[in-house]
């Protein structure tokens, strides 16, 4: 399957963004979907995954709260709405799926992954 990441900007401190994720080339409901992100210098980590079904949702503890992933199968689109951002929420945020049938938060279980988008919160 093929990704292609969009959304992604400037904001303040506070705001709110959505990223938004297009799968193509592949059967989407075969797939558990998953953002991840990697700030300047550090380890891509993950930040938020959905079951195939979007009945099952995984998130980083530093989200919680603040962020949903979700998904529209008939579109075959993954979504990540981010609000009460933080400047730590700084990153380049990558959509990616997993074949495995089971959330993940490993990246090594994610065989397919967009571009990426960069979200800039500014302090």
């Amino acid at each position: 399957v093929q990704l292609q990441a969009s959304g992604g900007g400037l904001v303040q401190a506070g705001g709110s963004l959505r990223l938004s994720c297009a799968a193509s080339g592949g059967t989407f409901t075969r797939y558990v979907m998953a953002w991840f992100r990697q700030a300047p210098g550090k380890e891509r980590e993950f930040v938020a995954a959905i079951s195939w079904s979007g009945a099952s949702t995984t998130y980083l503890d530093s989200v919680k709260g603040r962020f949903t992933i979700s998904r529209d199968n008939a579109k075959n689109m993954v979504y990540l709405q981010m609000t009460s951002l933080k400047p730590e929420d700084t990153a380049v945020y990558f959509c990616a799926a997993s074949s495995k049938g089971y959330i993940s938060l490993a990246r090594a279980e994610f065989g397919s992954w967009g571009q990426g988008t960069l979200v800039t919160v500014s302090s």
